[in-house]
């Protein structure tokens, strides 16, 4: 349950640890994607490469008194990561997506809701679409990476080839985006490059710190920001004594944010045990649904 602070830390007592999560994913586990989920394929001239959308539309979207009927969506970075184990493309975990969005919006506790996995490049390829500045920590090093590309890839490709194929409402405040990790950095970078495009915003473990913060310096003055912007974050992220945390980095994200004139309604900052993996962006998908896309009990 969210709490009615609107910066606010949850902490999440019960837990599953990184070891409880490697010793249960050593066994087989059969695929687990669930719910209307639709794969569309998809060609990117942006990228000049093809890549999978899937598409998770609500429970009675195909219904005949909701065939008028237009949704919100909410477009996430890493498909292949949100909705089945066999697909994940980093390790047995994913982020229960459709498991968690299907019984919020029955329960009343999201409203229903379309949510798009836009698939990455594959591993080689990810970090450069999703890296706006190379980073120095990166193995294999990549000094041209194409992160400013993203915007454009998502405005005028994906959006429009979205909102071709289903009944999606327009317009910023029933738009989001997310991602995590690099896909986490790139949602802030997109956010902060377009205009009333995306007014609901999920970022969890993001990868600020690529070539010094460069991509908060570039967002120090700007002032058009997203009307809800989630935060989410792990304490076991990092190794014991690091300088640089992923909580403290979203801590100056959340200053620069309030710097420029966002309301503290307006941002949620959701800090949990957790590592840096599936298991804890899926631990913290329900506050994040529950921030972005209230519902009506």
């Amino acid at each position: 349950m969210i709490r009615q602070a609107p910066i606010c830390l949850i902490a999440v007592l019960a837990f599953k640890s990184l070891g409880q999560a490697n010793q249960t994913s050593a066994s087989p586990k059969a695929c687990s994607a669930t719910g209307d989920l639709e794969i569309q394929e998809f060609r990117s001239d942006v990228f000049d490469n093809a890549r999978k959308l899937r598409v998770l539309v609500p429970p009675g979207y195909s219904d005949q008194r909701n065939l008028e009927r237009l949704y919100p969506v909410l477009y996430l970075n890493d498909g292949q990561n949100l909705f089945d184990i066999c697909t994940s493309i980093f390790n047995p975990m994913e982020w229960r997506a459709d498991e968690t969005v299907n019984r919020l919006v029955v329960e009343g506790r999201v409203e229903p809701l379309i949510i798009v996995g836009i698939d990455n490049a594959g591993k080689h390829e990810r970090p450069n679409e999703y890296l706006p500045f190379p980073d120095a920590t990166l193995r294999p090093y990549m000094a041209n990476v194409h992160g400013i590309d993203y915007p454009r890839f998502l405005t005028q490709e994906v959006m429009p080839f979205v909102e071709k194929k289903y009944r999606v409402r327009k317009g910023a405040s029933n738009t989001g985006l997310g991602g995590s990790s690099y896909g986490g950095l790139i949602t802030f970078y997109v956010v902060s490059h377009t205009h009333n495009v995306f007014g609901r915003v999920l970022i969890e473990s993001p990868s600020l710190e690529v070539m010094d913060f460069a991509v908060l310096k570039e967002a120090a003055n700007n002032r058009d920001w997203p009307g809800r912007i989630y935060f989410g974050g792990g304490t076991d992220e990092d190794p014991p004594g690091s300088r640089e945390t992923i909580p403290g980095d979203i801590s100056k994200a959340v200053r620069l944010l309030r710097k420029n004139g966002v309301s503290r309604e307006r941002i949620f900052v959701n800090i949990t045990p957790g590592h840096h993996n599936e298991e804890a962006w899926a631990a913290r998908l329900p506050a994040a649904l529950e921030f972005l896309f209230p519902g009506h009990p």
